[in-house]
């Protein structure tokens, strides 16, 4: 008779626990204390989105209603089928810069047509693996990058402080007082909401007339309706809206990719970035077939989900979307009254708590080599100056390489030693030969004194291009013009494989 089958451990169900093994509810959703920070994040974000959604809506010359629409839709549906949890995504002023010449110039048929590709471009991309290029940026763009968004969250509030009304100015003071001290205090409930409530209740209660949500534009006051562009599905409207769907694409993804790398290491956890490019496609295809002006992750917001409110799900994600419908259809007059001074405190703390203040004390500029700190300062300035936080990191990543490439091509070095006997010379190559150290190594010869047999010895290199083969090529056709010989030792496996397969082949007359 066979032994009984030893005890198995009982199983966890970590994804799936609400309802008892197998239950249909994330383990989470069982938690009041999340459901409670989960949903007052969302209703923050809502509330900071409103102001912001019609802020961009302008620069893209729509509707307000349109980006308000953009917000529901993008940030329901990323929250579904992103690849970052708690990550914000909304209209964007990135994105508006990008989209709006196009609607300015065709009509807005074809700015909602061109959301759609670009869409599909995005999910083409993340299918295709551009998420894996987010591992060729630096830590300092990276840092650049955080600074920059800072810098522009802070510098797009400044117009909400001037020429402004007199009361603005002690109402504004008086929500930074509210964000700084609350949460010494007490963290159930988000300071920022308190600090708009707070205010709120201020100047309605005290009939103070200041700048307000209202003022910023008309709410919309039903959902949006799907439908398809309004315009000829023709070979001619391809071309013309293509290029713009390629960079607001290329200009989603890397704000989204860099934004949720931020999260990453905010929260200690990772995310799935294929997914989120694929994620923020369909999106941006769902937000088009809507009628809105598409987006992307959005620092600012996603910052006040998740290093001020706290929140770590998808939940704020959709709640932040929904709610953003209800409070404009339901609530449309309350969120009109309020101040616009209680959102601007709200985003300046954002803007200070996102800047990276370690990465200008003076104790760590003057550890950090110089070449860093410069691919820092260049990315920010790019971002800063032209608004477009993909060309900061694109001009950032270029410049840390060519900083790279030039630190490491002055390790690669060459010394000769020659035999007592005079019959031969051995070069010792030592470091790592690419394009840039290797364009030298052919002046580093004596083609005319050197003996009849010359050695390279390169067991202390690297071979890692074809500019470094040509370069060894080089060399030997010069001493072979001569009549010598050169005998190349000490390839390591890869940098044989790489000289055996193109020597001969680059150097012309070789």
């Amino acid at each position: 008779m066979s032994a009984p089958p030893a005890p198995q451990a009982p199983r966890t169900f970590r994804t799936f626990q609400a309802g008892g093994p197998g239950g249909l509810l994330p383990e989470w959703l069982s938690d009041p204390k999340v459901w409670r920070t989960e949903v007052l994040a969302g209703l923050v974000v809502a509330l900071a989105l409103i102001p912001e959604a019609i802020s961009f809506s302008i620069i893209a010359g729509v509707d307000p209603k349109i980006g308000l629409f953009a917000s529901f839709t993008m940030a329901v549906t990323i929250s579904v089928v992103g690849g970052r949890r708690a990550m914000i995504s909304a209209a964007t002023g990135a994105v508006a810069l990008v989209i709006g010449p196009l609607n300015r110039e065709h009509g807005f048929g074809y700015l909602v047509a061109a959301v759609v590709l670009a869409g599909v471009f995005q999910i083409v991309l993340g299918l295709l693996g551009v998420a894996k290029l987010l591992r060729f940026v630096p830590r300092a763009v990276m840092v650049g990058f955080v600074n920059s968004l800072a810098i522009l969250v802070f510098v797009a509030q400044l117009p909400e402080l001037g020429r402004v009304p007199w009361a603005v100015y002690p109402l504004f003071a008086g929500g930074l007082a509210l964000l700084v001290l609350l949460p010494k205090v007490s963290t159930v409930v988000p300071a920022p909401l308190v600090s708009i409530a707070v205010l709120t209740a201020i100047t309605l209660g005290a009939g103070i007339a200041v700048p307000t949500v209202g003022d910023k534009g008309a709410l919309p006051s039903s959902l949006p309706v799907p439908g398809l562009p309004d315009v000829p599905f023709t070979l001619g409207t391809l071309t013309t809206i293509a290029p713009y769907a390629l960079a607001m694409a290329l200009v989603g993804l890397m704000e989204s990719l860099m934004t949720a790398k931020l999260v990453d290491d905010i929260t200690d956890t990772r995310s799935n970035k294929t997914r989120e490019s694929i994620g923020q496609g369909v999106a941006n295809v769902v937000t088009g077939l809507f009628g809105g002006m598409g987006g992307c992750a959005m620092i600012g917001q996603t910052m006040i989900n998740v290093k001020v409110s706290g929140a770590r799900t998808r939940l704020s994600t959709f709640l932040s979307g929904a709610l953003l419908m209800v409070l404009c259809i339901v609530l449309g007059p309350v969120v009109s009254d309020i101040p616009m001074a209680a959102l601007v405190a709200v985003m300046v703390m954002v803007s200070f708590a996102t800047f990276d203040w370690h990465s200008i004390a003076p104790a760590t500029l003057r550890r950090m080599p110089v070449g860093e700190i410069a691919v820092m300062v260049i990315t920010v300035v790019c971002v800063v100056a032209t608004h477009n936080l993909a060309i900061g990191v694109v001009v950032g990543s270029v410049t840390a390489m060519v900083v790279f490439a030039r630190r490491v091509a002055r390790h690669a070095d060459v010394t000769a030693v020659t035999d007592p006997d005079g019959t031969q010379v051995v070069y010792a190559v030592t470091g790592e030969l690419f394009f840039a150290s290797s364009n030298e190594l052919v002046g580093r010869f004596d083609y005319a004194n050197d003996p009849d047999l010359v050695v390279v010895d390169l067991s202390g290199a690297h071979v890692w291009d074809a500019s470094s083969v040509a370069a060894l090529d080089s060399v030997t056709a010069k001493y072979a013009q001569r009549g010598k010989t050169v005998r190349i030792t000490g390839l390591n496996d890869p940098s044989a494989e790489l000289h055996s397969r193109l020597t001969g082949e680059l150097v012309a007359g070789h």
